[in-house]
């Protein structure tokens, strides 16, 4: 994959769509080969490659009894991000969770939970790649909208996203997509 690409995996439930993206970030082995991240292997530079990497699975993967803030900081300093609070709160409110931020993630709706996950990308600017397991998922028109946008500016500063999708996506035609299909 080039910088500014996106790539859509899709197939049937059971194709192997989030086997093979846990084989892309390393959380799962590849049967034969290797994954390589910039021309070498991820397994000798695990440290820079994860560095690089932002994963997202398809369950929103909350405490329920932490609130929206407490589980969007616990996620970023599990992946070496330090946020402050204002980025929090910003970042929550991009994600349409004005005035949730402070609430129990077992109080949330499904899409609610989603955006909490979702929220993530907002704070990974930085990240050069983004492995995303059905981000559609549970989510409403305006977080779709709100989605696509952030996709869109990742892959207009260069950055990648590999995400498994079962629609196609409403992508801004001119950035370079590929499908692949399992």
């Amino acid at each position: 994959m080039c910088a500014g690409e996106l790539m859509r995996v899709q197939g049937p439930n059971g194709a192997g769509k989030t086997t093979l993206l846990r084989t892309l970030c390393g959380l799962s082995m590849p049967a034969e080969g290797e994954v390589r991240w910039c021309g070498q292997a991820v397994a000798r530079q695990r440290d820079s490659f994860h560095r690089d990497l932002i994963y997202i699975g398809h369950a929103a993967s909350l405490k329920d009894d932490l609130s929206a803030r407490e589980n969007l900081l616990a996620a970023c300093l599990l992946g070496g991000q330090y946020p402050d609070e204002a980025q929090v709160t910003a970042a929550l409110r991009a994600a349409g969770l004005r005035q949730r931020e402070h609430l129990p993630a077992r109080s949330l709706s499904q899409g609610q939970r989603r955006r909490v996950s979702l929220a993530r990308l907002v704070l990974s600017q930085s990240s050069r790649l983004w492995v995303l397991d059905e981000p559609f998922n549970a989510l409403d028109t305006d977080a779709t909208a709100w989605l696509l946008g952030v996709l869109e500016a990742q892959l207009r500063r260069g950055g990648i996203v590999v995400l498994t999708s079962h629609m196609p996506l409403a992508i801004d035609p001119a950035l370079p997509q590929v499908v692949l299909s399992l």
